[in-house]
């Protein structure tokens, strides 16, 4: 372990120190891995307290939609989806645990997702209607490219993120040929014919 973290310290990762991307090359000079077929993410799982009070903040609070699922999975849970990704909640029990859920106040370090969102003030309203407790603010605008943030948490305590991160420009750190942009096949087939009533 201590021979991990004085590698990683020498490369600059350890030790909260930040990677420079001037040096970057040094983390890819020894393996390169082959380069990967994954197009984008997915789905974030998580376990909850009450499904149902998660299916209804996930709903009205950032416009997920109820999916079906697989009729294999026999154990209590949801899926929802929109915007390219699926949120997928299992209903907890005293044998499941959420170890990275924090109930304390609310610390952008701390784990969570982030959307990206074109109308930051109407997510923040909607926010203030629902009572919803969250944090607002704005970084790197000392750099002319400011973000805006919103974290709030979830049902269960689970971190999350609202920000406009387009305003970021995306620089790689050295391996720009790895780097691959997702195309409109990353989403999952839709059926259009499926009954559109409430579920």
């Amino acid at each position: 372990m201590g021979e991990v973290c004085k590698r990683e310290e020498e490369n600059g990762v350890g030790g909260g120190g930040v990677v420079d991307p001037a040096d970057s090359a040094k983390l890819y000079e020894d393996d390169v891995p082959a380069p990967m077929p994954m197009m984008a993410l997915n789905h974030i799982s998580r376990l909850c307290k009450s499904v149902d009070a998660s299916v209804r903040f996930y709903d009205k609070a950032l416009g997920f939609v109820l999916i079906h699922r697989p009729p294999a999975l026999e154990f209590n849970g949801a899926w929802l989806f929109n915007y390219g990704v699926g949120i997928h909640l299992v209903q907890r029990d005293d044998a499941r645990k959420a170890p990275d859920v924090n109930p304390g106040d609310l610390d952008p370090m701390d784990n969570h997702i982030s959307f990206q969102c074109e109308d930051m003030g109407a997510l923040e309203k909607r926010l203030s209607e629902m009572r919803i407790k969250y944090m607002k603010r704005t970084i790197n605008e000392e750099e002319g490219s400011p973000i805006d943030q919103l974290f709030f948490k979830d049902p269960d305590g689970f971190m999350i993120e609202i920000c406009n991160c387009e305003n970021l420009e995306l620089v790689p750190a050295g391996a720009l040929g790895r780097l691959r942009l997702p195309r409109e096949r990353h989403n999952p087939p839709l059926r259009l014919d499926a009954d559109d009533g409430e579920a």
